[in-house]
């Protein structure tokens, strides 16, 4: 099991170049206990051992969001929120390069960051569920957290970027039963960003299966470069689609990148945390 030392020691130690990872205001659970549907993992949680200092949590079982609280402008009752969702192949969860650093970004424009932590690994229908009931979850709990219910959106990375597609195409139909007074309030996001998404296509030109373009799907904004060669075609495909079907979307396309990158991009698309962040703007979030 993670301990409580190694989780202060993510949200107190981690650094980049933009900005100082702030702590966490609050970690709550995204379910009730006892409530959660689907399953967890069969093993404890843990993380996953590399050697480039960021930290991969896998077998997770208690799915959490840890909220990052922004500064209100100008006296402001409430910010705007993105739901963040980091990705490691649905095996583990990028912690920190793509979660708390992506929340200290966000807080650094004015946008109040939820880290979620999905349930891992390979559990793709319980990290639907997760995110369909954080949207939900920060929706009831809006007011204490002093954020704006109707400018909550996500963003995901690689997998997570999946994650958040799935949660702004899906939402018709929550994949739970409703267990509470929480799962009244919409699981719709009002904004979607997919960072390097994964998974978009079926290998033959289509989109996913398991992506809804017929739902009112939120504005979107992709984010890829072409020498991502194994993942790129997805948000190729994902944005013709969303062209079809005259969604209101943005694809920004960069030559150079890799994968994985996060806010530590040294390629062309190291300028995509500006773009993203002049889109948010064009769209009314900041």
């Amino acid at each position: 099991m993670i301990s409580r030392i190694f989780a202060l020691f993510v949200l107190a130690e981690t650094s980049f170049a933009q900005t100082a990872t702030p702590s966490a205001s609050s970690t709550v659970d995204v379910w009730p206990e006892g409530k959660m549907p689907g399953k967890g993992a069969k093993e404890a949680e843990a993380e996953v051992p590399r050697s480039d200092g960021f930290h991969r949590i896998t077998n997770v079982s208690r799915p959490t969001l840890m909220l990052f609280s922004a500064a209100r402008k100008d006296g402001a009752a409430s910010a705007s929120a993105m739901i963040v969702c980091p990705g490691g192949a649905y095996s583990y969860t990028v912690i920190d390069k793509e979660g708390t650093e992506i929340a200290a970004w966000l807080n650094s424009a004015g946008i109040s960051a939820l880290v979620l932590k999905y349930r891992t690994p390979n559990n793709r229908e319980g990290a639907l569920q997760d995110v369909q009931r954080s949207l939900s979850l920060v929706r009831a709990r809006a007011a204490e957290w002093k954020i704006d219910p109707q400018r909550l959106g996500v963003i995901g990375f690689s997998a997570g970027g999946d994650l958040a597609a799935k949660a702004s195409t899906r939402f018709d139909e929550r994949t739970y039963a409703a267990i509470d007074e929480v799962d009244k309030e919409s699981c719709r996001p009002d904004f979607a960003v997919l960072v390097y998404p994964a998974c978009l296509d079926d290998k033959a030109g289509h989109t996913a299966p398991d992506l809804n373009l017929k739902a009112k799907i939120p504005p979107t904004l992709i984010v890829h470069n072409e020498d991502d060669k194994t993942h790129v075609v997805g948000s190729k495909v994902y944005h013709a689609a969303l062209d079809e079907e005259k969604v209101a979307h943005e694809f920004a396309l960069y030559p150079t990148g890799g994968h994985g990158y996060g806010l530590h991009c040294e390629k062309d698309a190291k300028v995509w945390p500006e773009d993203a962040l002049s889109w948010l703007k064009k769209i009314g979030v900041r």
